[in-house]
């Protein structure tokens, strides 16, 4: 069973970095998984953040463009998500999800296209 992880959320003040971690765990081919970080505000839906495929192609939803980075270790068993220029609005619970499936009809930034989420790390931009 994959486990996840996440770590390094906290408060910022409003144009603060931050970098969430994501360990990854149960898996012997966590380089054939395709990881994401979303986000969710009390209330709503969870939105996709940032994703990495298996073939390294990275996509971020148009609101943290330019200002969040994904990425992973080398050995594939830690995701990171540094977030720069961090704003309030920036502030909610984020996760990290992976799913090894392969033909799916879901966008790597879409919620259902993921089985495996980890519990959440809560960030907070104060202005």
């Amino acid at each position: 069973q994959v486990r996840l992880v996440e770590s390094g959320g906290g408060s910022v003040q409003s144009g603060g970095t931050l970098t969430l971690s994501c360990v990854v765990s149960g898996s012997t081919s966590v380089s054939s998984y395709t990881m994401a970080w979303f986000r969710q505000y009390p209330g709503k839906e969870r939105e996709g953040v940032a994703s990495i495929a298996t073939d390294g192609e990275i996509d971020y939803g148009d609101s943290v463009k330019g200002r969040f980075t994904i990425s992973q270790a080398e050995d594939k068993k830690t995701l990171y998500l540094q977030m720069s220029s961090l704003q309030p609005e920036d502030t909610a619970m984020y996760y990290c999800a992976a799913d090894r499936r392969v033909y799916i009809a879901y966008h790597d930034l879409e919620k259902e296209r993921y089985t495996y989420w980890g519990q959440g790390t809560q960030v907070t931009v104060t202005s």
